[in-house]
């Protein structure tokens, strides 16, 4: 049984898809991740072409963050006045990662710079999250504290000026590093089709200093509106958006997404965390294999801004 995708110009079967929506929805509301970082490369690994999976990726994000963080909402754990300000942020840097990916499709290098920003964000990410977790994991089982924050405990972010207080997170922090986070989640969530919860929950976790209980909602709420952003230009500018495709997605993903807030209100912070970094790992190297695999056909007859 097939479905055609009229954007993707391609039929596939649509119980693979609604499977690929409900497990990323599911890590979503498990993890406070958009599921971008994964929905992208399955679609890709699945044939869909890299600029069309990218604009519907983000598409299915909004999906699973709306059902995640309406979970989150219930138990007051978002922090709006925090996320409102990362959304500042990251409608500055959607428009500038537009113009990026605008321009490396037109070149025909769209394909081979979003495998390569893949696999370093996600390496770098997965690597350090996954070293962090286990140290803490150690901690915890030697009767230590595994909390990441401390009373009292600063870093170079909280001497910036322009301070905010944050009551939901209590934090009182620049304004600076929040704006900057946002803009480089905006960016990448145009360029690669991704939330951009595997880069902003860790830099709010470590960088920040935001509790890890406020972190997972605060990150979906943001991510909701950014992607959604993302994905109108994408349709307006590019015609990337695959409906059908997309519908599939969103489908699976609200579904999945419950299951998986509940999920993670089983395990403590620091498992959460080794979890998600071997997922963004596992992930990274098989992008990264696929980079160095001799193509099926060594030439081609598409030109540069063919999809």
């Amino acid at each position: 049984m097939g479905i055609y995708l009229p954007i993707a110009e391609m039929s596939v079967n649509p119980i693979v898809l609604l499977a690929m929506g409900a497990a990323v929805g599911f890590l979503s509301g498990m993890f406070g991740v958009g599921g971008g970082f994964l929905i992208t490369p399955l679609l890709i690994f699945y044939n869909i072409p890299p600029a069309i999976a990218v604009a519907t990726g983000a598409n299915q994000v909004v999906a699973s963050s709306v059902s995640g963080a309406l979970s989150h909402f219930k138990r007051r754990t978002i922090d709006f006045k925090l996320g409102g300000v990362l959304l500042l942020g990251g409608v500055f840097g959607s428009t500038i990662g537009i113009y990026i990916f605008t321009m490396l499709r037109k070149l025909g290098q769209l394909d081979l710079f979003v495998s390569i920003l893949y696999v370093i964000f996600l390496g770098t990410v997965g690597g350090l999250m996954l070293v962090e977790s286990v140290r803490a994991m150690r901690r915890a089982a030697g009767g230590g504290a595994a909390t990441l924050r401390r009373p009292g405990q600063h870093n170079w972010i909280h001497k910036l000026p322009f301070k905010m207080r944050f009551r939901a997170s209590k934090l009182f922090v620049s304004v600076i590093p929040v704006l900057g986070i946002g803009a480089a989640i905006g960016a990448l969530s145009s360029i690669m089709g991704v939330g951009g919860g595997f880069i902003m929950v860790p830099a709010m976790i470590y960088l920040l200093r935001v509790p890890t209980n406020v972190v997972i909602g605060t990150s979906l709420f943001q991510i909701i509106f950014v992607t959604a952003y993302t994905t109108v230009i994408h349709a307006q500018t590019n015609q990337t958006v695959d409906i059908v495709l997309a519908f599939l997605l969103m489908l699976g993903g609200v579904a999945g997404a419950q299951y998986g807030a509940k999920a993670g209100q089983r395990l403590r912070g620091e498992q959460l965390r080794a979890l998600l970094a071997m997922l963004v790992l596992a992930v990274a190297l098989r992008l990264a294999y696929d980079l160095f695999l001799p193509p099926d056909s060594v030439y081609s007859l598409a030109g540069p801004g063919a999809l």
